[in-house]
Protein backbone atom coordinates (compact mmCIF):
# COMPACT_ATOMS: atom_id res chain seq x y z
CA UNK A 1 0.00 0.00 0.00
CA UNK A 2 2.85 2.41 0.51
CA UNK A 3 4.28 2.23 -2.83
CA UNK A 4 1.51 2.73 -4.04
CA UNK A 5 0.68 5.66 -2.42
CA UNK A 6 3.90 7.14 -3.00
CA UNK A 7 4.00 6.15 -6.77
CA UNK A 8 0.50 8.35 -6.88
CA UNK A 9 1.96 10.65 -5.00
CA UNK A 10 5.36 11.09 -7.44
CA UNK A 11 2.91 11.05 -10.33
CA UNK A 12 0.67 13.93 -8.88
CA UNK A 13 4.01 15.91 -7.94
CA UNK A 14 5.12 15.54 -11.83
CA UNK A 15 1.60 16.05 -12.99
CA UNK A 16 1.21 19.54 -10.89
CA UNK A 17 5.30 20.35 -11.29
CA UNK A 18 4.51 20.01 -15.58
CA UNK A 19 0.88 21.80 -15.51
CA UNK A 20 2.77 24.66 -13.79
CA UNK A 21 5.72 24.46 -16.16
CA UNK A 22 4.01 24.24 -18.99
CA UNK A 23 2.01 27.72 -17.76
CA UNK A 24 5.19 29.64 -17.07
CA UNK A 25 6.93 28.31 -19.90
CA UNK A 26 6.36 31.37 -22.14
CA UNK A 27 7.62 33.71 -19.77
CA UNK A 28 10.83 31.90 -18.92
CA UNK A 29 13.89 32.28 -19.24
CA UNK A 30 16.50 29.96 -20.37
CA UNK A 31 18.04 29.82 -16.92
CA UNK A 32 15.17 29.72 -14.76
CA UNK A 33 14.21 26.86 -17.71
CA UNK A 34 16.90 24.93 -16.64
CA UNK A 35 17.09 25.17 -12.87
CA UNK A 36 13.18 23.89 -12.52
CA UNK A 37 14.02 20.68 -14.78
CA UNK A 38 17.36 20.66 -11.91
CA UNK A 39 14.56 20.80 -9.26
CA UNK A 40 11.86 18.03 -10.72
CA UNK A 41 15.38 15.98 -11.27
CA UNK A 42 16.31 15.97 -7.73
CA UNK A 43 12.62 15.27 -6.62
CA UNK A 44 12.83 12.31 -9.21
CA UNK A 45 16.01 10.58 -7.59
CA UNK A 46 14.69 11.48 -3.90
CA UNK A 47 11.44 9.76 -4.81
CA UNK A 48 12.76 6.73 -6.47
CA UNK A 49 15.24 6.03 -3.58
CA UNK A 50 12.42 6.00 -1.12
CA UNK A 51 10.98 4.15 -3.47
CA UNK A 52 13.34 1.17 -3.44
CA UNK A 53 13.96 1.55 0.27
CA UNK A 54 10.33 0.40 0.58
CA UNK A 55 10.90 -2.53 -1.95
CA UNK A 56 13.68 -3.06 0.33
CA UNK A 57 11.60 -3.40 3.62
CA UNK A 58 8.65 -5.55 1.94
CA UNK A 59 11.46 -7.97 0.74
CA UNK A 60 12.68 -8.47 3.84
CA UNK A 61 8.96 -8.75 5.64
CA UNK A 62 8.42 -11.46 3.00
CA UNK A 63 11.45 -13.31 4.16
CA UNK A 64 10.59 -13.08 7.75
CA UNK A 65 7.14 -14.35 6.88
CA UNK A 66 8.07 -16.97 4.74
CA UNK A 67 10.46 -18.13 7.73
CA UNK A 68 7.75 -18.31 10.31
CA UNK A 69 5.53 -21.22 11.55
CA UNK A 70 2.10 -21.16 10.61
CA UNK A 71 -0.81 -21.04 13.22
CA UNK A 72 -1.31 -24.41 12.81
CA UNK A 73 1.88 -25.41 13.42
CA UNK A 74 2.85 -23.48 16.34
CA UNK A 75 -0.67 -24.46 18.44
CA UNK A 76 0.92 -28.17 17.76
CA UNK A 77 4.00 -27.50 19.21
CA UNK A 78 2.27 -25.90 22.40
CA UNK A 79 -0.05 -29.10 22.46
CA UNK A 80 3.33 -31.08 22.64
CA UNK A 81 5.01 -29.53 25.28
CA UNK A 82 1.86 -30.16 27.04
CA UNK A 83 1.61 -34.02 25.71
CA UNK A 84 -1.62 -33.53 23.86
CA UNK A 85 -3.44 -33.48 20.53
CA UNK A 86 -5.93 -31.50 19.48
CA UNK A 87 -8.45 -34.03 19.95
CA UNK A 88 -7.25 -34.18 23.93
CA UNK A 89 -7.86 -29.80 24.06
CA UNK A 90 -10.98 -30.21 22.40
CA UNK A 91 -12.37 -32.42 24.85
CA UNK A 92 -10.96 -30.97 27.67
CA UNK A 93 -12.55 -27.60 26.20
CA UNK A 94 -16.13 -29.24 26.48
CA UNK A 95 -15.30 -30.54 29.50
CA UNK A 96 -14.27 -27.25 30.93
CA UNK A 97 -17.60 -25.75 29.49
CA UNK A 98 -19.72 -28.22 30.92
CA UNK A 99 -18.53 -27.71 34.60
CA UNK A 100 -18.57 -24.33 34.25
CA UNK A 101 -22.20 -24.05 33.35
CA UNK A 102 -22.76 -26.74 36.69
CA UNK A 103 -20.72 -24.36 38.56
CA UNK A 104 -22.34 -20.87 37.34
CA UNK A 105 -25.85 -22.77 38.03
CA UNK A 106 -24.73 -23.77 41.39
CA UNK A 107 -25.71 -27.89 40.66
CA UNK A 108 -25.06 -29.36 43.58
CA UNK A 109 -23.90 -30.99 45.36
CA UNK A 110 -20.87 -29.02 45.85
CA UNK A 111 -18.27 -31.31 46.63
CA UNK A 112 -18.56 -33.03 43.49
CA UNK A 113 -18.38 -29.89 41.24
CA UNK A 114 -15.04 -29.26 43.62
CA UNK A 115 -13.86 -32.76 42.30
CA UNK A 116 -13.99 -32.22 38.78
CA UNK A 117 -12.26 -28.79 39.18
CA UNK A 118 -9.42 -30.49 40.91
CA UNK A 119 -9.64 -33.16 38.72
CA UNK A 120 -9.20 -30.30 35.73
CA UNK A 121 -6.36 -28.49 37.38
CA UNK A 122 -4.46 -31.66 37.72
CA UNK A 123 -4.45 -32.14 33.87
CA UNK A 124 -1.41 -30.34 32.01
CA UNK A 125 -3.82 -28.69 29.62
CA UNK A 126 -4.61 -27.05 32.05
CA UNK A 127 -1.44 -24.96 31.66
CA UNK A 128 -2.43 -23.49 28.44
CA UNK A 129 -2.88 -20.04 27.97
CA UNK A 130 -6.47 -20.60 26.72
CA UNK A 131 -7.49 -22.07 29.92
CA UNK A 132 -5.38 -21.39 32.84
CA UNK A 133 -6.77 -18.19 34.14
CA UNK A 134 -10.27 -19.80 34.36
CA UNK A 135 -9.54 -23.62 35.61
CA UNK A 136 -6.99 -22.02 38.62
CA UNK A 137 -8.66 -19.01 39.71
CA UNK A 138 -12.03 -17.75 37.95
CA UNK A 139 -13.97 -21.12 38.98
CA UNK A 140 -12.52 -21.74 42.33
CA UNK A 141 -13.23 -18.31 43.22
CA UNK A 142 -16.90 -19.13 42.00
CA UNK A 143 -16.38 -22.49 44.19
CA UNK A 144 -15.31 -20.44 47.09
CA UNK A 145 -18.69 -18.11 47.14
CA UNK A 146 -20.87 -20.87 46.92
CA UNK A 147 -22.45 -21.03 50.50
CA UNK A 148 -24.44 -24.46 50.08
CA UNK A 149 -28.05 -24.95 51.99
CA UNK A 150 -27.47 -27.89 54.34
CA UNK A 151 -28.87 -31.46 53.78
CA UNK A 152 -31.28 -30.56 56.64
CA UNK A 153 -31.86 -29.08 59.34
CA UNK A 154 -32.60 -29.55 62.86
CA UNK A 155 -36.06 -28.23 63.99
CA UNK A 156 -37.02 -28.93 68.23
CA UNK A 157 -40.54 -29.76 68.81
CA UNK A 158 -42.47 -27.30 71.12
CA UNK A 159 -45.78 -27.12 72.85
CA UNK A 160 -48.74 -27.14 69.86
CA UNK A 161 -46.47 -28.10 67.13
CA UNK A 162 -48.10 -30.20 64.51
CA UNK A 163 -45.99 -32.10 61.09
CA UNK A 164 -48.66 -29.91 58.99
CA UNK A 165 -47.44 -26.84 61.22
CA UNK A 166 -43.75 -27.38 60.94
CA UNK A 167 -43.42 -28.10 57.06
CA UNK A 168 -45.70 -24.94 57.03
CA UNK A 169 -43.17 -22.59 58.07
CA UNK A 170 -41.18 -20.62 55.85
CA UNK A 171 -37.89 -21.42 56.98
CA UNK A 172 -38.86 -25.26 56.01
CA UNK A 173 -40.96 -25.74 53.11
CA UNK A 174 -43.66 -22.99 53.40
CA UNK A 175 -46.43 -25.78 52.37
CA UNK A 176 -47.86 -28.08 54.90
CA UNK A 177 -48.90 -31.06 52.59
CA UNK A 178 -45.10 -31.58 52.37
CA UNK A 179 -45.43 -33.18 56.00
CA UNK A 180 -45.04 -36.53 55.00
CA UNK A 181 -41.44 -35.68 54.24
CA UNK A 182 -40.26 -34.62 57.91
CA UNK A 183 -42.37 -38.19 58.94
CA UNK A 184 -40.19 -40.50 56.84
CA UNK A 185 -37.20 -38.63 57.80
CA UNK A 186 -38.02 -39.24 61.71
CA UNK A 187 -39.70 -42.41 61.78
CA UNK A 188 -37.37 -43.54 64.55
CA UNK A 189 -38.93 -41.23 66.66
CA UNK A 190 -42.62 -40.82 65.50
CA UNK A 191 -44.94 -43.87 65.51
CA UNK A 192 -48.14 -41.72 64.36
CA UNK A 193 -48.21 -38.74 62.83
CA UNK A 194 -50.62 -36.93 64.27
CA UNK A 195 -48.65 -37.79 67.57
CA UNK A 196 -45.45 -35.54 68.16
CA UNK A 197 -44.01 -34.35 71.91
CA UNK A 198 -41.94 -31.15 72.50
CA UNK A 199 -38.57 -31.59 72.64
CA UNK A 200 -38.40 -34.04 70.06
CA UNK A 201 -35.42 -33.27 67.64
CA UNK A 202 -36.28 -33.53 64.32
CA UNK A 203 -34.35 -33.79 61.09
CA UNK A 204 -35.98 -31.20 58.15
CA UNK A 205 -34.78 -32.75 54.86
CA UNK A 206 -34.21 -30.31 51.76
CA UNK A 207 -36.81 -31.06 48.76
CA UNK A 208 -35.50 -31.82 45.42
CA UNK A 209 -37.07 -30.05 42.55
CA UNK A 210 -39.08 -33.07 41.85
CA UNK A 211 -40.46 -33.33 45.55
CA UNK A 212 -41.00 -29.03 45.59
CA UNK A 213 -43.43 -29.59 42.36
CA UNK A 214 -45.31 -32.65 43.82
CA UNK A 215 -46.27 -30.92 46.62
CA UNK A 216 -46.87 -27.78 45.21
CA UNK A 217 -49.06 -29.48 42.72
CA UNK A 218 -50.81 -31.31 45.71
CA UNK A 219 -51.55 -27.45 47.03
CA UNK A 220 -52.76 -26.05 44.32
CA UNK A 221 -55.13 -29.07 43.77
CA UNK A 222 -56.52 -29.53 46.84
CA UNK A 223 -60.15 -27.99 47.36
CA UNK A 224 -61.31 -28.48 51.11
CA UNK A 225 -64.55 -30.15 51.47
CA UNK A 226 -67.72 -28.43 52.33
CA UNK A 227 -68.90 -27.37 55.46
CA UNK A 228 -71.28 -29.40 56.95
CA UNK A 229 -74.63 -28.75 57.20
CA UNK A 230 -76.83 -29.16 60.82
CA UNK A 231 -79.86 -30.26 60.56
CA UNK A 232 -82.42 -27.58 61.94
Amino acid sequence: MKVLKYLATFSFVLLLSSNAFAQRTEDMTKEEWQNEINRLTEMKVALTSELNALKNDIAALKNTRDKMQTYDDCMKELYAIVGATKADVDNFRNQLNALTKKIDGQEAPKADRQAELDAMKKNKISALPEFFDKVHNQLQRKLDAWVEAPKEVMYTVVRGDHLWGIAKKKEHYANPFAWPMIYKANRDQIKNPDLIYPKQIFKIPNLTEEETAKYDKIRRNYKPAPPTQTAK
